[in-house]
């Protein structure tokens, strides 16, 4: 546990020592977003344009994460536990690359849907059985969508072969 904390201490000095864009805290056991780095982050939160939680342990994301991180560009949170997003996720209006593959969804987040600048989404090897197409075929931005690895139910799967703008990667069935 202490290696843990030691480790991803070292990763949010180097972030803002180095005035780096990203910052990685891929395969550090959070089970959250440290409260405490939302402080010692405060004074590049506006520079930091990527992040990655990767690999990690983290059952939610919390709103505050959405409302502080709004000049995100990507973020990567594939092989967590999330199920749900928070609805302060359509704050986040610079987003344009999400990654959720290998989660615990059940449901396509919805709200996604009304994130603006959103270009890419993965949700590969997650347990979506239906996704709100004509939100998704609405979504001017978006030019790639994956939702390989999902029991997509026989409904989605016909609706989502009707002419799209972007690029679908669905499994056969």
């Amino acid at each position: 546990m202490a290696e843990s904390v030691a480790n991803v201490a070292r990763r949010i000095n180097a972030t803002v020592e180095e005035g780096k864009d990203y910052l990685d805290l891929s395969n550090c056991h959070l089970i959250s977003f440290p409260d405490g780095v939302f402080k010692v982050l405060s004074s590049v939160t506006g520079n930091i344009t990527s992040i990655s939680l990767a690999d990690n342990e983290m059952k939610a994301i919390s709103s505050k994460f959405c409302t502080i991180f709004t000049q995100l560009r990507e973020l990567d949170l594939h092989g967590n536990i999330l199920t749900k997003l928070p609805d302060a996720v359509v704050q986040m209006e610079n987003l344009s690359s999400l990654n959720l593959s290998k989660n615990n969804f059940t449901e396509f987040p919805i709200k996604l849907t009304e994130v603006r600048a959103l270009e890419r989404i993965d949700l590969e090897g997650n347990s979506i059985t239906d996704v709100p197409v004509e939100q998704l075929f609405s979504m001017s931005s978006l030019k790639w969508l994956n939702l390989r690895s999902n029991p997509l139910s026989d409904v989605a799967r016909t609706a989502l072969q009707t002419p799209h703008h972007f690029e679908l990667l669905i499994s056969e069935p």
